[in-house]
């Protein structure tokens, strides 16, 4: 497959308009302490949550979050939050919150434009010599096309932004050094490509792109990594060998995989053709927790002929696969700590022997590749203890190449983690590009930041088109789906776990409200349905329902409603075939469709949803009771 599904539309659209994302926007970001020195505005739509900076991609040497924004507020640097939850940046830190209707960012971005261009505050120059396509923007900004301006007041009837607070907003913009902050959360939505595109725009138009503390940036706050001043080094890892099978999905079709075979899509402009699978084997991960429309899920999950799964813990995942192989947790096992966004590499030393018939994965797949007459090719002669020493070795020769000295293995296994080097100056994302466009032109196709892209407006895709613009989204509360569902359903990160991991622990079911996820509710919305804190409730659509927990905050807006992912599926069928999650699941809810043709990314964040007071007695939650286990079969 192909990206993944926490920002597949930004991993297909940056690289036709600015840069490729994981090698360029994340690893080269400008790191927090150049925004510190010289930052003077943050606006971050989307927010900057600290429960979302708790994971990082290979482990988390040490928690960054708070101590680089605390540098940045004790700096003078002033914090917008533009999202429907007041929650997404700390009050701590004094954030002006705009408070705005779910998966319309793209028209309030489209309005700071408007202002921008018609009162002369864009950059003209930078504009001239760094990007292509403004010509092509603005007849859709000014209205000329449709007979539409894309102006503050139009905004703010679709986002319930105040024409007079964005106004302000693009002027503070313009007189500022400015920093846009877009999280992940934004392009996880229908035309989710959108507000990236436009966040690139106004960056541009700004004229701050590649200055210390200024341009743009995706994903800050949305792991422990992105902006962390670190040295980058790109450290080794298994050798992945070559997929004799070229097809490919986006990740985020795996449903439509299992139910469409042989059906044609559009990816990138590209024409693909879904394959016929009957064999699933699902080694990390876990579809039951991270995909859209669970039941639509479990109709893929009786397609295939067989269904093997590695897994820890009996999660929904394990209990709808046809063979389960027993894998051990962190603590039965040795393995390396080491991620190229982290200061600190670290032996993790294995605590306790595997419980029962549990292995890792290498030797599962290796006992496999015995039986499948591929052991040598696969294992290349080590063990696990051999592909550490074989791995850190490698590790020590790029180190050396790249100035600086790491231990041997002996030494690094009995000393505990390593502190690497801190980089001489900070990054600042396309810096040399600003220098020298010349020399140092981007991937684009024009060298050049691509405003209009040629390339995307030759698809020919009604739902992403040459330049960005706003589109209804298929479900948001200005939508004829309001009327009858007419509250918006955020799905983010809980504060309690890592996404599923550890939600039957004892701080993840302490925030549970009688065994429910809890869920966050508007005072008015709970008033008009005769709801009060503590209430369990039904939250549901067409697709689906699920029980929760009330809290009644203002720190949401009217309208929306917040349901953290995570809680473990436990599914409760009908005799109608509707399809209850006891436990507070809000993928039974979403919606499993692409973000458009582009990049068919996961769209969980435009779901309208209705509540109702449970009037039953709860169900029991069996999410986290432990299997039958036979002696025999």
């Amino acid at each position: 497959h192909k990206n993944s599904y926490s920002h597949a539309a930004a991993e297909v659209i940056l690289p036709h308009i600015v840069a490729e994302m994981k090698p360029i926007i994340f690893d080269q970001a400008t790191q927090w302490p150049d925004i510190a020195s010289e930052c003077e505005l943050i606006v971050a739509f989307g927010g900057l949550p600290h429960k979302n900076a708790q994971v990082n991609l290979g482990g988390v040497g040490r928690h960054t979050l708070h101590e680089e924004m605390n540098n940045c507020y004790e700096s003078g640097i002033e914090f917008v939050n533009i999202s429907p939850l007041k929650s997404d940046i700390a009050e701590h830190f004094e954030p002006e919150w705009i408070g705005i209707r779910p998966n319309t960012d793209a028209a309030l971005m489209l309005a700071i434009a408007y202002v921008l261009l018609n009162e002369s505050l864009y950059d003209e120059s930078f504009i001239k010599k760094y990007t292509v396509g403004l010509d092509m923007f603005i007849p859709y900004v000014n209205g000329i096309e449709d007979g539409c301006p894309k102006n503050p007041l139009w905004a703010s009837k679709i986002t319930g932004v105040p024409a007079e607070t964005i106004i302000e907003l693009a002027y503070r913009m313009a007189e500022c050094r400015t920093m846009i902050m877009t999280a992940w959360s934004l392009q996880r939505g229908d035309h989710g490509e959108q507000p990236i595109w436009l966040t690139v725009v106004l960056a541009a138009l700004l004229g701050q792109i590649g200055l210390p503390g200024g341009g743009f940036g995706i994903g800050y706050g949305c792991e422990n990594g992105v902006g962390n001043a670190v040295k980058y080094h790109k450290w080794p890892a298994l050798s992945q060998g070559v997929n004799k099978v070229s097809e490919f999905i986006p990740v985020a079709r795996v449903a439509d995989m299992l139910l469409l075979p042989n059906e044609v899509f559009d990816y990138d402009g590209k024409k693909l053709k879904y394959p016929d699978i009957k064999l699933v084997y699902w080694a990390g991960g876990n579809p039951f927790h991270h995909h859209q429309d669970l039941s639509r899920l479990i109709e893929a999950f009786t397609k295939p002929e067989c269904i093997i799964v590695n897994e820890i813990w009996w999660t929904s995942t394990a209990r709808h696969a046809d063979i389960v192989f027993p894998i051990t947790t962190a603590l039965e096992r040795n393995d390396l700590m080491i991620t190229k966004w982290e200061q600190t590499a670290s032996p993790m030393h294995r605590a306790i022997d595997p419980i029962g018939e549990s292995k890792n994965d290498y030797d599962v797949f290796t006992e496999l590749s015995t039986r499948l007459d591929c052991w040598d090719e696969f294992t290349e002669g080590r063990d696990e203890e051999g592909w550490l020493r074989h791995l850190w070795d490698q590790a020590r020769q790029q180190a050396g190449r790249a100035g600086f000295e790491l231990p041997d293995f002996e030494a690094f296994w009995a000393m505990g983690p390593v502190e690497l080097l801190k980089p001489d100056k900070p990054s600042i994302l396309l810096s040399e590009f600003r220098e020298a466009p010349d020399k140092n032109p981007l991937s684009t196709p024009s060298g050049k930041i691509e405003i209009f892209s040629e390339v995307i407006d030759k698809f020919g895709y009604d739902d992403c088109k040459g330049c960005p613009v706003w589109m209804e989204p298929i479900e948001w509360l200005g939508s004829e789906s309001a009327k009858e569902f007419p509250l918006h359903l955020i799905s983010n990160q809980p504060s309690t776990r890592l996404h599923s991991q550890l939600d039957s622990g004892g701080i993840s079911k302490g925030s549970k409200i009688k065994d429910r996820e809890p869920m966050v509710m508007h005072p008015d919305d709970a008033e008009k349905r005769g709801i009060q804190t503590g209430d369990v409730v039904r939250v549901y659509n067409k697709r689906g329902s699920c029980l929760a927990g009330v809290n009644i905050s203002t720190n949401v807006l009217p309208g929306v409603i917040q349901l953290a992912t995570g809680a473990w599926f436990d599914p409760l069928h009908g005799d109608d075939g509707s399809l209850l999650c006891r436990h507070g699941n809000p993928n039974v809810l979403t919606r499993d469709g692409g973000t458009s043709k582009l990049a068919q990314g996961p769209t969980a964040h435009s779901t309208l949803v209705e509540v109702e007071k449970y009037a039953s007695t709860p169900p029991a939650v069996e999410a986290h009771e432990a299997p039958t286990i036979s002696d025999s079969i």
